[in-house]
């Protein structure tokens, strides 16, 4: 996947958050799951201790504990990433999102990454004419996805400080232990999720590439 660069200064404007996930690859059969009723926390991260494998944050509450359910843990660690976020209840705003940039493939096929993803509260925050209008353009879309993904399978011993993106920006994380914020305002709520070709950070709000 190359970097793209961010062409109109109207997406910093109109949209404000950026990895969701859409239908856009014909060949992919995986169907957005609902979104989740249950409300994240905003607890601070450091509030909830870490899991037993490894995992952590308040929002990992509302992964679902049953090994057979594809949203848990275990089945997303089975898989590659968009095919792990697809069986997720928090993220189907961003399935469709990165479905719909035809982005799926993509990331299903790298060998190693790290990727920020918004929940649906995140994506929640903006108005829905403006993520509207962001969905219906795939370049601004594709900008703004690929902004949240990082080569390379970081831990959280690894994730304080600059990373440069798929897009070509930089993302800047601050933090230690159980408790990092992305880009200064992003709050991880659930992190450290593995997947078979990547690690999860689930964020609070869309990051915003420079223009």
């Amino acid at each position: 996947m190359r970097p793209m660069k961010l062409t109109t200064v109207a997406l910093a404007a109109t949209l404000g958050l950026g990895l969701a996930a859409c239908g856009g690859n014909g060949d992919d059969g995986d169907a957005a799951a609902p979104a989740s009723s249950a409300p994240m926390s905003s607890a601070p991260a450091s509030s909830a201790p870490a899991m037993a494998d490894g995992q952590f944050g308040p929002g990992c509450a509302a992964v679902p504990t049953d090994a057979s359910n594809p949203g848990s843990f275990a089945a997303m660690a089975q898989v590659p990433v968009a095919t792990a976020a697809s069986g997720n209840p928090l993220l189907s705003t961003l399935v469709t999102a990165v479905k719909q940039a035809g982005l799926v493939d993509s990331l299903n096929s790298s060998p190693g990454l790290t990727v920020f993803a918004p929940t649906n509260d995140a994506f929640g925050k903006l108005p829905k004419a403006d993520l509207d209008k962001v969905l219906a353009d795939k370049k601004m879309l594709t900008d703004v996805l690929t902004y949240h993904v990082v080569e390379g399978k970081l831990g959280p011993d690894q994730l304080a400080g600059a990373h440069k993106t798929l897009q070509g920006g930089e993302v800047t994380v601050a933090g230690s232990g159980t408790e990092f914020t992305v880009n200064g305002n992003s709050m991880v709520v659930c992190g450290n999720v593995q997947t078979a070709n990547a690690t999860v950070y689930i964020v609070d709000s869309v990051l915003m590439p420079k223009s």
